[in-house]
């Protein structure tokens, strides 16, 4: 059972998959729990029949998704684009409303503050989505106030049959936080549920999705559905959508300028939906596909799917119905066979089935034509796998250029203990009258390159998740920041370029400096906004021109507290140096005159160093 987790065995995914379905026939109760001896405790997820519980139209977004709440859930978000997370809005609701009302939250908490048993969250179709947003809940409670890395523990979450519901942004998170292990998602190949949020609800809810749902619930089961023309018209129009999704999706991993693709996109709408985690396929012989890809996993849910001819359309409708409902069955016998495959250690996917005599390229090839998998998909999993080898080759090509980052920001250590005779750092570049000044600017604009390169990679998600909360990349971010902003700021206002573009922190800071922020911000879990040290003097730079302009104090009165609390911190820290408040710098000029003119309410300059001291 290694190959489908650590902290897994045979017997526990057995009775996650008992309990999900015994849930899932249980329609009264919102959750079951199940003690298993004195080390796993398991809660199932009742699912829903009702098409309203599966896409709501509140919101007006075509797939029924919305943005997460960032209190609830601080860390699905990307930190550098700072892009909130999309889920599935009814799902999320549906479990927002248990954790409120239900016991569940008091059980869960007191068997995490026991320490003695494993969590298992686990759900069949609807009920997956709960399960997967009560471990993200889990994990976010124990990151947040318990300071506990959810990825030391072995709380897991296993869903069967669940549909999609969440988005790329969310996989990203998950990836980034290392918590994406603890997700196993068991799909039976020809199941259609999976699938269905790759359909956009106006597509399917017309009564349609409704009929299909009866087909599932087992207090209302509507057997005749199967047989319908309208199944086969609903398995026709999800695998038409699923087709749209998976192929804009190859084009995109393989870098190609597909004109007819990007017109699609641009007046039909995609589903946002995607996969996360660890996705076990399961085929009909008993052999079982493991795959942590998430670009793999939605080709492999398009491809797998495919028929080989029209006359194979109503079957497989009919029988992607019943599939739905095999997972236990198809478990308890198969689970702990040999038949058990690692897509990333398949080695390199053969396009078409050969007369190799390589005796892995022969079980890889067996393995894909198990799950169906043509020679277009061949193409488009190679295409997935490069993708993930790219970012790596991406990051190691910023790794090799750490020496010279590391070089340039030396020099600048330098320059500035050399400043500290000229007036301080900031000033002395502001007025950049010596030949150390310009060298200076030349490696402010080299690093600026390098790091603008980085920046236009995460944009892009051209790096590998957790690449913006490895600490030593926090670190040199924040060490880059507090040394080279505060002469990017220097540049700014000395060529007036406030008086074009607008005040720096509006309209003039980079990328590079807000993305490393969010970092630091991110892994010491501070509130957004708060390391803000690096930019406190384009603060002093706008409240000099705005005292220069007869201002009145009253409206200046709350940023010149909000700085001199901060300014105070900060020196403690050691974030800001001392050089700052020497004599005739900005900052010092700037003061000097507020207390001149406010003496009861603002400090006296000299007060700020005696306090840090």
């Amino acid at each position: 059972m290694a190959e489908l987790g650590k902290n897994l065995g045979d017997d526990k995914v057995k009775t996650a998959c008992h309990l999900a379905f015994k849930a899932h026939e249980c329609q009264d109760k919102t959750f079951l729990e199940e003690k298993r001896g004195s080390d796993v405790i398991i809660f199932a997820f009742a699912g829903s029949w009702s098409a309203d519980e599966w896409f709501t139209a509140a919101g007006g977004q075509a797939f029924g998704e919305a943005k997460i709440d960032p209190e609830q859930f601080p860390c699905l978000r990307s930190i550098s684009n700072d892009e909130l997370a999309n889920v599935n809005q009814a799902f999320l609701s549906k479990f927002v409303e248990i954790i409120e009302k239900s016991t569940l939250k008091k059980k869960v908490m007191k068997t995490f503050n026991d320490g003695k048993r494993q969590i298992i969250f686990t759900g069949h179709s609807a009920g997956g989505p709960l399960a997967i947003f009560a471990t993200i809940w889990l994990f976010e409670q124990l990151r947040s106030k318990r300071g506990v890395q959810p990825s030391s523990t072995s709380h897991t979450c296993l869903t069967f049959g669940s549909p999609l519901a969440v988005d790329h942004i969310f996989c990203h998170a998950v990836r980034r936080e290392n918590w994406s292990d603890h997700f196993m998602h068991f799909v039976m190949r020809h199941d259609i549920v999976p699938r269905i949020p790759l359909a956009p609800p106006s597509s399917t809810m017309g009564g349609a999705l409704h009929e299909i749902l009866s087909f599932f619930n087992p207090s209302a089961r509507n057997l005749h559905v199967g047989d319908s023309t309208l199944a086969l018209e609903f398995f026709v129009n999800v695998m038409r959508n699923a087709s749209c999704v998976a192929t804009h999706a190859a084009c995109t991993l393989m870098g190609g300028t597909n004109m007819l693709m990007d017109t699609i996109s641009g007046f039909i709408q995609l589903s946002p939906y995607r996969p996360f985690g660890t996705f076990v396929f399961c085929s009909t012989n008993g052999r079982q596909l493991v795959v942590k890809n998430p670009d793999a996993v939605l080709q492999i849910l398009f491809y797998s799917l495919q028929l080989n001819s029209e006359m194979e359309v109503s079957g497989a409708a009919k029988y992607s119905l019943y599939a739905h409902l095999a997972y236990e069955d198809e478990i308890i016998k198969n689970l702990g066979r040999q038949s058990v495959d690692c897509f990333d250690t398949l080695g390199e996917i053969p396009l078409n089935s050969c007369d190799s005599i390589d005796p892995q390229i022969i079980v890889t090839d067996e393995t894909l034509n198990d799950f169906g998998l043509s020679a277009r998909a061949r193409l488009c999993l190679r295409a997935a796998t490069e993708y993930e080898k790219q970012k790596a080759a991406n990051l190691s090509k910023m790794e090799r250029k750490k020496r010279i980052m590391k070089d340039a920001m030396t020099e600048l250590e330098s320059y500035r203990s050399d400043c500290e005779a000229r007036g301080g750092y900031y000033d002395s570049f502001r007025k950049n009258q010596y030949t150390e000044d310009f060298q200076a600017n030349v490696r402010r604009l080299e690093l600026a390159g390098v790091w603008d390169e980085i920046v236009e990679m995460l944009k892009r998600y051209e790096l590998p998740d957790e690449f913006e909360v490895q600490k030593e990349w926090v670190d040199l971010g924040t060490e880059y920041r507090r040394f080279v902003e505060p002469l990017d700021i220097a540049n700014y206002y000395r060529h007036l370029k406030n008086e074009d573009t607008g005040p720096y922190l509006e309209r003039g800071r980079p990328k590079r400096y807000r993305y490393t922020q969010r970092w630091l911000e991110h892994s010491g879990q501070k509130p957004s906004g708060s390391c803000g040290e690096s930019v406190f003097w384009a603060e002093v730079e706008e409240l000099r021109m705005k005292t220069s302009n007869r201002q009145p104090f009253a409206a200046l009165k709350q940023k010149v507290d909000e700085i001199e609390k901060n300014l105070k911190e900060w020196l403690r820290e050691g974030t800001v140096k001392k050089d700052a408040f020497l004599q005739g710098s900005t900052l010092v000029k700037v003061w000097t005159e507020l207390h001149r003119l406010n003496p009861t309410e603002v400090q006296d300059i000299t007060g700020f160093t005696r306090c840090s001291s």
